[in-house]
């Protein structure tokens, strides 16, 4: 699985409420297209206009951080952001990244040295993130088989959909 796409930068602890300002959570309590023109809001005003299919946020230490709000990173993924990188994640929006099919990466390196609209390569099958404008690569540690396979497919209730449960029973049997 090999996502490529254009750069959009952002710092250490960036929150749940950067991403999506928890105001909005019930307004669109219906209609969660409705809160994809405050995203970033506060940080990239206009991001909903700029944002391409694809663009990769990179960022710094504690991304996600915050609430447990699934709608920030699902509309990171209805934006169409292919992927983030950061140093590291708030573990409940790494876990709900993951259960709704957006990839999420860990690199140490990569982030330091990216600006805005780098392009940036990451393949999570052979393990790495590259800023391809840079030419800096990182080794990165590849998902768990059943991870990936969540990721590819689009989510846990996807999968779940289409094969009746979690790939971690068959890791089992």
């Amino acid at each position: 699985m090999i996502r490529q796409g254009r750069c959009w930068k952002l710092g250490d602890n960036i929150s749940t409420d950067h991403i999506i300002s928890g105001k909005y959570k019930f307004e669109a309590i219906n209609d969660i297209n409705k809160m994809l023109t405050h995203l970033f809001e506060e940080v990239i005003p206009g991001f909903h206009k700029l944002v391409r299919p694809g663009d990769i946020v990179v960022a710094g230490r504690n991304f996600g951080k915050g609430s447990s709000r699934e709608q920030a990173p699902r509309l990171l993924k209805m934006a169409g952001i292919g992927a983030v990188v950061a140093k590291s994640f708030a573990h409940i929006f790494y876990r709900n990244s993951i259960n709704i099919g957006l990839p999420v990466v860990i690199s140490r390196k990569v982030p330091d040295v990216t600006q805005n609209g780098d392009v940036i390569e990451i393949n999570l099958v052979e393990g790495y993130v590259k800023n391809i404008t840079r030419g800096v690569m990182e080794p990165i540690q590849p998902y768990p088989k059943y991870i990936g396979q969540i990721v590819e497919i689009g989510g846990i209730v996807e999968y779940i959909r289409r094969y009746g449960r979690p790939p971690w029973q068959e890791a089992t049997r």
